[in-house]
């Protein structure tokens, strides 16, 4: 799917929210990557077969630091 010299990583990748972004909504809340994964704000992810992935946020940094 990606066209971009250096590939993005692939839908199923685990570095895959480094993609490119080809098309963004941040009024909706999400944005589309080249390599077909929808990401949203929350960082919520729909895989392009369908699958969903719940947010994922860790601790913010400053509590781990305590």
């Amino acid at each position: 799917m990606c066209q971009h010299q250096t590939q993005c990583p692939s839908s199923e990748a685990m570095d895959r929210e480094a993609a490119r972004i080809l098309a963004a909504f941040p009024e909706q809340g999400w944005s589309l990557l080249c390599n077909g994964v929808i990401i949203f704000e929350d960082t919520g992810e729909i895989l392009p077969d369908g699958t969903i992935l719940e947010p994922h946020r860790g601790p913010a940094r400053h509590a781990l630091a305590a």
